[in-house]
């Protein structure tokens, strides 16, 4: 027992020179995730873009529809900048990217409206870029059923009307939403708990490929495997300790800054995520020995462990629905593990339900870790037989 102990620290000693003297080691376990974790929490530190620039086409030019436009420039996202005399110069405007969207009425909108002919007022966003498109779509829609009803309580009113039976009349029914999970609408919330696990998890693939892979290349797959006593299962080990402690502390660090500085929601408790992101540690370093071990080509192997971390972003479901998609991706989301640690993610912290609910998403992550039992063997006659060709 104690040889097998002694050998699995000579590999992880080597393990860890090898991590303190190449750079590479530095910049795919620490450098590139802290950096990333900063950047992308930054770069929504608002969670929400806030007065984005919107034009006005005002034909109309009167005091109900100056209203409006004063009542539109008051929403939280949209910031009213110029505005234009014509549905041309506005949309020349939008071309050339000095506005997302423009509000347009048209003349005898007012007129229209106290007579009952339905006028029509017009709204215009720029849908390449989906983020701003959407939340001023939503800004402007609302500030048109606003203006509807304005109008028509005027019409009301003229009517003999009170507010109370205009109100009635113009909203039957009242309805109240309730966002669940993220009620601030905070798009760092909803991105950042998957972006930056997904790019822990895409440098672990990397990372693990890298150090068996790197063995391999450089001709030292045997010296490894002596230092084992001809164990697959203890150089294996030995190896990856180290770097399942590094990248555990940088799983550990973003639960921390995410949970406990940002103050994220989390109603199952830190700890629970601290767990959850132990086991995308695993799941991923258990994957990327599976990639290794299924094809023995560092270069290839690389490839495609890049290849797999970067359509988990897609197909988590983080970006679009799962639900959405067809039959046969929906089966094939289950094959990344950034998937899985999502459902997890939604299950605990935002819901904070118990673990009968997320039972499936708990399994796969460890089928992930049980993956490399099978290609041990692959594996290991691959380091004695291995032949490196440049």
């Amino acid at each position: 027992m104690m040889s097998l102990f002694r050998r699995v620290y000579n590999i992880a000693k080597r393990e860890i020179f090898s991590i303190v003297t190449k750079p590479v080691y530095l910049l795919s376990m620490v450098i590139a995730p802290l950096f990333c974790y900063i950047f992308f929490t930054t770069l929504m530190w608002s969670g929400l873009p806030s007065e984005m620039p919107v034009g006005i086409v005002d034909l109309d030019n009167t005091g109900t529809t100056r209203n409006v436009i004063r009542n539109l420039d008051a929403f939280q996202h949209t910031k009213i900048v110029n505005e234009y005399p014509d549905f041309t110069h506005a949309r020349k405007a939008i071309q050339k990217n000095e506005i997302y969207a423009f509000f347009y009425i048209p003349r005898g909108t007012t007129e229209k409206a106290i007579s009952g002919r339905q006028p029509k007022i017009s709204f215009y966003t720029n849908y390449s870029y989906l983020v701003a498109g959407s939340l001023l779509y939503k800004d402007l829609r609302t500030m048109s059923e606003l203006a509807s009803g304005a109008i028509a309580r005027a019409s009301l009113r003229a009517k003999g009307a009170n507010d109370q039976q205009a109100i009635n009349f113009i909203q039957p029914v009242v309805i109240n939403t309730h966002a669940l999970g993220n009620p601030w609408l905070n798009y760092s919330i909803y991105l950042s708990n998957s972006i930056i696990p997904g790019v822990l998890m895409l440098m672990i693939f990397l990372t693990t490929i890298y150090s068996v892979g790197s063995e391999l290349k450089f001709g030292t797959q045997k010296e490894w495997l002596d230092k084992s006593g001809g164990s697959i299962i203890v150089a294996l080990t030995g190896k990856l300790l180290p770097q399942t402690f590094i990248f555990f502390l940088m799983s550990l660090l973003y639960n921390i800054y995410l949970y406990g500085y940002l103050h994220f929601p989390c109603n199952s408790g830190i700890m629970t995520m601290i767990l959850i992101g132990l086991l995308l540690v695993l799941a991923s370093q258990g994957f990327g020995l599976f990639l290794i071990g299924l094809v023995p080509s560092l270069r290839l192997a690389l490839s495609i462990g890049c290849l797999w971390g970067v359509v988990s972003f897609s197909i988590s479901g983080m970006s679009f629905p799962v639900m959405a998609m067809d039959a046969p991706l929906q089966t094939l989301a289950y094959l990344f593990p950034l998937r899985s640690y999502f459902l997890l993610y939604v299950n605990f912290a935002l819901h904070g339900y118990s673990i009968i609910y997320a039972w499936l998403p708990l399994i796969i992550m460890i089928a992930f870790i049980s993956l490399p039992i099978f290609i041990l063997k692959r594996l290991k006659n691959t380091m004695i037989n291995y032949v490196y060709i440049p």
